[in-house]
């Protein structure tokens, strides 16, 4: 129940509608809120600007949160009653770099500065304008953008391959494999995990943000998508490997010894502080051709 405690004024009509924010600044949104009208219109809104919107009429696990990879929470706390505090103390606690933004209909002084000083980063109150809640969540994104630290890591080589995290794309030499933003999530998110099986579930959740369903053959889909990208441009190497009912492993072997002990030496003299997996399979290739 919605208890009422002192009441909101309504926020005054924008008679001109905002263009859509900058489409190339997607923004990862979850909205926990049982209010379909706002709900609706607001999904319009951020579908139109590029976002990516998740909807939950009540209270989202706080690891589920991590696992979409989220910008922003946008909240209203009365969905989740007595639990609203320690929920929102809980997830401003183990998601630091979130923003969260509360709207609700009524509050107290009082509320809204314990909510603040819990970690909540805005606080709106309805009535307002979808457009309203779209700046308030872009700014509080921008926000948390630039304090930030940025990471000083380079460019991640494997093969014959140079994966750029500062420009979401992957090259062989100075050719791009021309990957989708999607595309290029699923080969860093392999690649980060260099020998390690990731299961279907585990990289549907990380890449697409939300639990995969029952027969859902996306990862696979994309994974062939991948593949066919990289055997284009990189025919002498084998990046991604399938595990059978489980999943995907990412390690580079090269079909010919040689060509990765040549561009384990390339990746060293080009950048020291590269990531390069091609060493573990040149020792590989070595040991396998002693036997």
């Amino acid at each position: 129940m919605k208890a009422g405690l002192s009441l909101a004024l309504p926020s005054p009509p924008l008679h001109t509608i905002l263009p859509p924010v900058n489409q190339s600044q997607t923004i990862r949104l979850a909205v926990v809120d049982d209010d379909s009208g706002f709900v609706t219109v607001l999904g319009k809104r951020t579908e139109a600007a590029g976002w990516q919107q998740r909807t939950a009429s009540g209270a989202i696990p706080p690891d589920e949160l991590v696992a979409m990879k989220l910008n922003a929470l946008l909240i209203d706390p009365t969905v989740l009653g007595e639990e609203a505090w320690s929920y929102l103390e809980r997830v401003c606690g183990m998601l630091p770099e979130l923003g969260v933004v509360v709207c609700t209909e009524r509050s107290t002084v009082a509320q809204r500065v314990r909510g603040l000083r819990l970690g909540v980063d805005d606080w709106i109150t309805k009535p307002c304008h979808p457009e309203e809640a779209i700046a308030r969540l872009e700014a509080v994104s921008r926000r948390r953008r630039r304090a930030r630290p940025q990471a000083e890591a380079g460019p991640v080589v494997a093969g014959e391959l140079e994966i750029r995290s500062d420009r979401f794309q992957a090259f062989v030499g100075d050719v791009s494999l021309d990957l989708t933003r999607r595309e290029f999530e699923l080969l860093q998110l392999l690649a980060d995990s260099p020998g390690q099986v990731l299961e279907r579930e585990t990289i549907y959740q990380r890449v697409w943000g939300y639990a995969m369903a029952h027969g859902d053959r996306s990862v696979d889909v994309f994974i062939r998508k991948l593949r066919q990208k990289l055997e284009k441009l990189s025919p002498g190497w084998r990046y991604i490997h399938t595990h059978f009912g489980v999943g995907y492993r990412f390690d580079p072997e090269s079909s010919d010894p040689a060509a990765a002990a040549d561009a384990a030496k390339s990746a060293d003299a080009a950048d020291p502080l590269h990531n390069s997996f091609t060493t573990s399979t040149q020792a590989r290739n070595k040991l396998s051709l002693s036997h």
